[in-house]
């Protein structure tokens, strides 16, 4: 299980808002290439956390959504996105005092 990845987190996220396309998906999350969301999608299905499903429409029509197991991520992931933004500030303040310590101007 991948429930730490970045793309599986964004996914989760924006997939608690109801059933998507792919094309919503991926214009909805931003920044993420077709393939890694492919992947992501796939590994979540793989999981149990996704429902695939697939319409006989030219062009066909796949929507994604998630599945009861799926639904109870969001209650943690929501603590965890609520932590990361009342630490943001100050974890950045932490990494840029890590950079100039060993030499790295570069935020990563």
């Amino acid at each position: 299980m991948r429930i730490g990845d970045k793309w599986t987190v964004m996914v989760v996220g924006v997939l608690s808002k109801g059933p998507m396309r792919y094309s919503e998906i991926f214009k909805t999350v931003g920044g993420v290439s077709q393939r890694m969301l492919t992947l992501t999608l796939k590994a979540l299905e793989r999981d149990g956390l996704v429902n695939r499903t697939m319409y006989p429409t030219i062009p066909p029509r796949v929507d994604y959504e998630l599945t009861e197991r799926g639904h109870t991520l969001i209650g943690p992931l929501h603590a965890l996105w609520t932590w990361a933004q009342i630490n943001r500030d100050e974890i950045e303040k932490t990494r840029r005092g890590f950079d100039r310590r060993n030499g790295n101007d570069k935020a990563v």
